[in-house]
């Protein structure tokens, strides 16, 4: 029952006397709240109290549009017997030292240079803080009251998208309008709403294509998108499919469907496209924008090809697994995984996941070859197993092998086995693992690296030399799956690895006057640096070490996806009727 029924015919002005005394009433009871919860009354008052304070602050909040006080507004970081304050406590210390460095030698700059202490930007006419907005969210659930109140007011005052340059469609929409929706969930606060709405609006134009296929780049200042100079008919895959979740909840939170729909007949044309091709639901890394078809290019679940599957699951469970066609997209690609890509060194039975390539016969070839990307894949096939892979809802931790059907069995166990290999990558001097493995399949290649392992770094030795493969980004990939892995079982050893990480980006990554940077060669010590802290280290992969220390409770797996530069982003049933595989059933 509401707890307030209004007359059905009231005039305006009466109307605006109710709206002035509730309001009045929901500040006062602000106001005295800490008596009221703090003074000792029967169960059921406090009960029937809590239920009346949180309705009609829920609907006080519909009829304002305010920009939040960030003072008041701070997440809470709770301390539990499930979280590891100690370790949960250095993640922060590392974040503050990243964040600190940045703000005080580039503030404002889309990226940042920590041996050179400067910052530069994608575009001549200026930036538009990548490094701010993509890391709002992880200062908020850290707590960091001064840091987020300092980023605010950068965002509220500087931020600004009328600019003139190319800019990624992809990178902008993960990074910025990802960023800017996660933090306006986080904080109701409209200010970033407003940005998100401008910026949501500014991308638009990249959809208007021949076939509906999304322009890699648009001119903000213009609103025009903008093809690849050097392949103008080209798009990668990854990031036509990688945009979903970010302009989905876009459309959910403003009503303006067009946000959806664009991004929607995305999906709908790579779907159309498989059907009956020779893919076996796998996506080539490369499309063209005028034909809406594939580009004769790698099948691989690295580069330009990792996120799309990623999207799939997660565009599933983003609004509350209503979506029967991504659930059959998405169980469908991974038997193409299974059938064609899941592979096994010779000796030590590590399970990595290859790539196709064509052969001089435009014959589909395998090539034992695994980018430091493709770890996701371990984390996202272990949260399928325990999702779409479900005999119920309901789950043990660890999930019971009778809880699971033949596939989410599968799927869980190459999870598991493929998140080991991660690791085993990081055998290295360094303890970082490199941006590119090789895997030894058969007797040819055991000399190759150390002998002892089953995988290397090609044309890379320890010592040197080194080459392009052997550089560690402060990639997330692995502390992505890491955390996944821990909330679906809590398994101490994945707690563990994920510390071994940290220890080691804190030994070989950390600048003694500020910031974090690339390592050159995980195999070399000491090590070589390259002067570039990605925004991602900010965003993910520092996220991902707090959540993994932290109570469960803390953004819980049934309340949120993480969209791929992990801003998370609620799951709800949508508002907006999908027309992309309406009445599709399973």
């Amino acid at each position: 029952m509401a707890l307030f029924r209004f007359p059905r015919r009231i005039s305006r002005t009466s109307t605006l006397l109710y709206i002035s005394i509730l309001l009045a009433t929901a500040y006062l009871i602000h106001e005295f709240a800490d008596s009221i919860e703090s003074t000792t009354l029967p169960t059921h008052w406090k009960e029937d109290y809590s239920h009346w304070k949180d309705e009609l602050a829920q609907w006080a909040e519909k009829q304002t549009h305010h920009e939040a006080d960030p003072q008041t507004k701070i997440f809470h970081v709770p301390s539990s017997p499930s979280s590891d304050d100690e370790k949960r406590n250095a993640v922060i210390e590392a974040f503050k030292h990243a964040w600190r460095a940045y703000e005080r030698d580039a503030m404002g700059s889309d990226e940042y240079h920590p041996i050179s202490h400067s910052g530069s930007n994608i575009s001549s006419s200026g930036g538009f803080g990548y490094t701010v907005v993509d890391a709002l969210d992880t200062m908020y659930i850290m707590g960091l009251q001064d840091d987020y109140t300092r980023a605010r007011k950068w965002v509220k005052d500087e931020l600004s998208f009328d600019r003139e340059g190319t800019f990624s469609t992809f990178e902008t929409t993960i990074r910025v309008l990802g960023g800017l929706l996660s933090a306006y969930h986080l904080t109701s606060d409209s200010l970033y709403l407003d940005k998100a709405v401008d910026l949501g609006d500014r991308l638009m134009p990249a959809f208007d294509t021949r076939s509906g296929l999304p322009l890699p780049s648009v001119n903000f200042a213009k609103k025009k998108g903008v093809a690849d100079i050097y392949a103008l008919d080209r798009l990668s895959t990854a990031e036509a499919a990688t945009l979903q979740l970010e302009f989905r909840y876009l459309a959910e939170l403003t009503g303006h469907e067009a946000y959806w729909f664009k991004a929607e007949a995305v999906m709908y044309i790579i779907h159309n496209v498989l059907k009956g091709s020779e893919y076996d639901n796998l996506v080539p890394i490369h499309m063209s924008l005028d034909k809406g078809d594939f580009v004769l290019s790698e099948i691989r679940l690295g580069s330009r090809g990792d996120s799309y599957y990623e999207y799939l699951l997660k565009q599933y469970l983003q609004t509350n697994q209503h979506e029967a066609i991504y659930r059959q997209m998405y169980e469908e690609s991974m038997q193409g995984v299974h059938n064609k890509l899941v592979q096994k060194t010779y000796r030590h039975n590590l399970t990595y996941i290859a790539e196709l390539i064509r052969g001089r016969q435009r014959q589909w070839v395998v090539s034992p070859k695994q980018d430091h990307l493709v770890c996701f894949l371990a984390g996202s096939l272990m949260l399928g197993a325990t999702t779409t892979g479900a005999v119920s809802s309901a789950i043990s931790i660890p999930p019971q092998m009778s809880e699971l059907t033949e596939i989410g069995q599968r799927d869980w166990n190459t999870g598991v086995e493929l998140l080991e290999t991660c690791m085993e990558t990081h055998r290295t001097e360094t303890g970082l693992s490199p941006e590119i493995a090789m895997f030894k399949v058969d007797d040819t290649t055991v000399g190759k690296g150390d002998p002892d392992e089953d995988w290397y770094i090609k044309n890379s030795k320890k010592g040197g030399p080194r080459s392009y493969d052997a550089r560690y980004m402060l990639r997330p990939e692995t502390t992505e799956s890491l955390f996944l892995a821990w909330r679906l079982t809590r398994d101490m050893r994945y707690r563990d690895y994920a510390w071994a990480i940290f220890s080691a980006i804190e030994k070989h990554c950390k600048l003694p006057e500020g910031g974090y940077a690339t390592v050159l060669d995980v195999d070399t010590v000491p090590v070589s640096l390259d002067d570039k802290q990605e925004t991602f280290f900010l965003s993910e992969t520092l996220k991902y070490l707090f959540l993994t220390f932290s109570d469960e409770n803390v953004l819980p797996l049934s309340e949120y996806v993480f969209n791929t530069e992990a801003h998370p982003l609620p799951i709800f049933t949508p508002k907006i009727h999908p027309s992309f595989g309406a009445g599709f059933r399973i």
